[in-house]
């Protein structure tokens, strides 16, 4: 079975703005995440992708743009069902505010449980990314072969979500899971179980430097903004 990348999208501005961007219209990659999607398709310069699956939200869209116009041969799929979770009510909100809804204690330690008023829950974001992913599986297969290499351009949760999946994980342990913006996460897929090959890889070691305010002990929602 094929060799899926996901990447998540480069640093947004809801990302530096510390907003919950969801499925929010208009979010797009700052100066930053521009400058990490352009250097993309360097990092992927020796794989031989065969599809682009992307969310159809506007900063998975940029960040794949650059890979898109190096290999002219590849188009992009746009497949909602790997899109960012529907937050409902928090969409656009602070996330320094949202720490003190009740909801925030269930999202960080049971999110198996956690569902988002006038959203969706954690569970159905994580089934619908699973599903879609498996699909792709077949279809890329059938396409390209079973050595097939393609990719996803996806958002933080729904990632840590399928990389729970691929690893046998309870949802309620996704939270231990972290990915940054412009990372490369590969899962190889095989008939009996899937491999985690790299997880959150940006080949930038400098974000594991001290900082002089620690990062939080809670989780993220949406994924973090990644280094400073």
């Amino acid at each position: 079975m094929p060799t899926l990348i996901l990447v998540r999208h480069g640093r947004s501005t809801a990302n530096t703005e510390g907003l919950l961007a969801g499925w929010t219209p208009g979010v797009a990659l700052d100066e930053r995440g521009a400058a990490q999607a352009a250097a993309l398709p360097g990092r992927l310069a020796e794989l031989p992708v065969s599809e682009v699956v992307t969310s159809p939200l506007q900063r998975c869209e940029e960040t794949v743009r650059p890979l898109l116009d190096a290999r002219p041969g590849l188009t992009a799929h746009t497949d909602e069902r790997i899109g960012e979770c529907h937050y409902g009510d928090w969409s656009g909100r602070k996330l320094a505010e949202l720490t003190d809804e009740p909801l925030m204690e269930i999202v960080q330690a049971h999110p198996s449980a956690a569902a988002f008023p006038g959203g969706e829950s954690m569970r159905a974001m994580q089934t619908r990314a699973a599903e879609a992913v498996r699909e792709w599986n077949a279809r890329v297969e059938r396409d390209h072969g079973a050595d097939a290499v393609y990719l996803m351009c996806s958002h933080g949760d729904v990632i840590k979500s399928l990389v729970a999946d691929a690893l046998g994980l309870h949802l309620d342990l996704f939270q231990r899971i972290s990915v940054e913006p412009c990372s490369i996460t590969v899962i190889r897929y095989t008939r009996l179980r899937p491999f985690l090959v790299r997880l959150g890889d940006t080949g930038d070691f400098a974000s594991l430097a001290p900082r002089a305010d620690p990062p939080a002990d809670e989780a993220a929602v949406g994924g973090g903004a990644g280094a400073p």
